[in-house]
C-alpha cells in the first residue's frame, strides 16, 4: 500500500462519516459496506499490509483511548459480570464457534477452526456505550459493556495466539493454555503498570503540553510491543497503562503540577481524532478486501465460495445465540440467588444477623463514611440488552486481517481467505441485525433512568459545591485557586462523597475554566 492509497482511504472515510453522522447513521457500517462495493470497481488494486503491523498499529491506540474513558468505580462495582463476559463467555464462544467451524469447514483443520472462533468471539461494545445516554441505557449496563470491552480483547487474542501456534504459524512459551493465559495476564499487567509509572514520572519534567501529549500517544505502542516481545498480553499492558495513568493524572494530588490542565485538555482533543482515523482506516481496509477474498474463494475447490457463505450465516447465528443464551441464563441465575438471599434475610434471624454484622464491618472499614449502595445483580431486562449488544467490530476485522499468510513450513495458512470472508460477513451481519435494532429494543424495554440521572445531577451539584467552598475569597480565580478546588474534589473521592466519574467531569470543567482565564 502506497501513501496515495492510504490518503484516499482516509479522505474517503472522512467524507462518508461526515454525511452519515449528519443523518444519524452508523459510520463504521456504512464505510465498510461502501468500501466492499468499491472493491468491485474494475482496476481496483488489492491493498496489502503486513498482518502483524495491523494488530500492532491499530489495536493499541484504540484500546488506550477506550480505557481513558472507563470508570474505575463502575468497573469495580460490576467486576463479576465483566469478568464473566470478558473471559468466560469469550472462551465459550471460541469453543462453540470453533467446533461449528470444524464441522462446516473440515478442510481448514481444527486449529484454524478454533482460530476463527477466537476471531469471532469478542464483541465491540464501545460504539453502543458511546451513545448510552442518548439511548437511555442504565449506568450498570454501560459500566458492564465498557468493562467487558477492556477485557475480552486480551482473552480473544490469547486464544488467537494459541490457535495460530497449534496450526503451525506461531509459537508460545507454554503449551498449557491455563499457564499461558496466567503468564500473559500477570506479565502484561506488570508491564503496563511499569510504563504507567514511568510516564507519571516523566510528564511533570517535560514542561511542555505538546511533549506530554506525544508521550501519551507513544505509550500504548511501547507498552504493547514490549509485552509482545516477552510473549505477554500487549492488550492488558495497554489497558493497565491507560487506566492507571488516566486515573492518577486526573485524581491523584501527588501527580498534579503547573500546566497539567493544558495537557489534559490537549489529550482530550487529540485522542478522539486518533480513534476516528484508525477506525475509518480499518473499516475501509477490510471492506476493500472483499472482492479479492471472494475471487480467491471462487477459485478454490475447498471450502469454496458457497460453503464459506453458508458457514458465515451459521456462525453469525451461532455467536448471537451463544451470547444471548449465556448472558440471559447467567444473569437470571444470579437474580434467583439474590432473591433467595433476600428472602432468607427477611425470614431467618440468623442470616439477618450475619448480614447486619457484614454491614457494620463495611461501615467500620470505610471509617464510618457513608457508601454508595451497590448496584446489585443485573436485572432480566438489563441482561437482555447486554446479551443483544454483541456486534463484532474493529478487533474481529483486525484479527482476521492479521491471520498469517503462511505456516512455518512455507505452506499457505489453511482457510485464510475463508476466515477473512467469514469475519467480514459476521461483522456486517451483527452490525445490521443487532446494531440497527438496539435503539428499538431499548425503547421497547422502556428503562426508567430518571432516578439515575437525578442522582448524577445531584452528585454534580454536590461536587460543584465542594469545589466552590474550597475557595474562600470572591475575586477572580487564580491558578492556585483552581488547584485548591481540584484538591477538594480529590479528597471527596477519597472520602467516597463523590465517584470518580463525577470528579473527572468537574475537573474537566475546571480545566476549561482555567484555560479560559488565561485567554483574557
Amino acid at each position: 500500500m502506497n501513501g496515495v492509497q492510504l490518503l484516499l482511504i482516509v479522505v474517503g472515510g472522512i467524507a462518508v462519516t461526515a454525511v452519515v453522522h449528519r443523518r444519524g447513521g452508523q459510520p463504521g457500517l456504512v464505510v465498510v459496506v461502501l468500501a466492499a462495493v468499491a472493491s468491485f470497481i474494475p482496476g481496483m488494486p488489492r491493498l496489502e499490509l503486513d498482518s502483524e503491523l495491523i494488530l500492532a498499529v491499530v489495536i493499541p491506540p484504540l484500546l488506550y483511548s477506550a480505557t481513558r474513558g472507563a470508570s474505575a468505580s463502575g468497573f469495580s462495582a460490576n467486576l463479576r459480570p465483566i469478568l464473566t463476559l470478558g473471559v468466560t463467555l469469550v472462551v465459550l464462544t471460541t469453543g462453540v464457534a470453533g467446533l461449528v467451524s470444524s464441522w462446516l469447514l473440515p478442510a481448514i483443520g481444527l486449529p484454524a477452526a478454533f482460530l476463527l472462533g477466537a476471531v469471532l468471539a469478542p464483541p465491540d461494545t464501545i460504539t453502543t456505550v458511546s451513545h448510552g445516554d442518548e439511548l437511555g441505557l442504565p449506568r450498570r449496563v454501560t459500566a458492564i459493556l465498557t468493562g467487558e470491552s477492556l477485557v475480552n480483547d486480551a482473552t480473544a487474542l490469547t486464544l488467537f495466539a494459541l490457535a495460530a501456534a497449534a496450526a503451525g504459524a506461531g509459537h508460545t512459551m507454554f503449551e498449557n493454555a491455563f499457564v499461558l493465559f496466567g503468564y500473559n495476564a500477570l506479565v502484561g499487567i506488570l508491564i503496563g503498570g511499569v510504563f504507567a509509572a514511568v510516564a507519571l514520572l516523566l510528564r511533570p519534567r517535560l514542561h511542555n503540553p505538546v511533549l506530554e501529549t506525544a508521550l501519551s500517544l507513544l505509550l500504548p505502542f511501547t507498552a504493547f510491543l514490549t509485552a509482545e516481545q516477552v510473549h505477554a498480553s500487549g492488550i492488558l499492558a495497554v489497558v493497565v497503562a491507560a487506566f492507571f495513568l488516566t486515573i492518577n493524572v486526573a485524581l491523584d494530588p501527588n501527580h498534579q503540577y503547573p500546566g497539567a490542565y493544558r495537557t489534559r485538555l490537549q489529550e482530550d482533543a487529540v485522542w478522539p481524532v486518533m480513534d476516528f482515523l484508525l477506525e475509518t482506516f480499518v473499516f475501509a481496509y477490510i471492506g476493500l478486501q472483499l472482492r479479492f477474498v471472494v475471487e480467491n474463494l471462487a477459485d478454490a475447490h475447498d471450502p469454496g465460495l458457497a460453503i464459506t457463505l453458508i458457514s458465515a450465516g451459521v456462525l453469525l447465528a451461532t455467536v448471537i445465540v451463544v451470547r444471548l443464551a449465556w448472558v440471559c441464563g447467567i444473569f437470571g441465575w444470579w437474580g434467583l440467588k439474590r432473591r433467595r438471599v433476600e428472602h432468607l434475610v427477611e425470614t431467618n434471624p440468623v442470616v439477618r444477623e450475619r448480614a447486619e454484622r457484614r454491614r457494620r464491618w463495611h461501615l467500620r472499614r470505610s471509617g464510618g463514611r457513608p457508601q454508595r449502595m451497590p448496584l446489585g445483580e443485573p436485572t432480566a431486562r438489563e441482561g437482555l440488552i447486554v446479551g443483544w449488544t454483541g456486534m463484532r467490530g474493529i478487533l474481529t476485522l483486525a484479527a482476521a486481517a492479521a491471520v498469517p499468510e503462511h505456516l512455518h513450513n512455507g505452506a499457505p495458512f489453511p482457510g485464510r481467505d475463508a476466515i477473512q470472508a467469514i469475519a467480514l460477513f459476521v461483522t456486517l451481519g451483527t452490525l445490521l441485525l443487532q446494531g440497527l435494532t438496539i435503539p428499538l429494543l431499548v425503547r421497547r424495554l422502556d428503562f426508567d433512568v430518571t432516578a439515575e440521572r437525578a442522582e448524577s445531577a445531584a452528585l454534580l451539584s454536590k461536587g460543584a459545591a465542594i469545589a466552590r467552598s474550597a475557595v474562600t475569597h470572591t475575586g477572580p480565580l487564580t491558578d492556585a485557586d483552581f488547584d485548591v478546588q481540584r484538591d477538594a474534589l480529590h479528597q471527596a473521592v477519597r472520602n467516597r462523597d463523590l465517584d470518580d466519574d463525577t470528579a473527572r467531569t468537574l475537573i474537566h470543567e475546571l480545566d476549561l475554566r482555567q484555560a479560559a482565564s488565561h485567554t483574557h
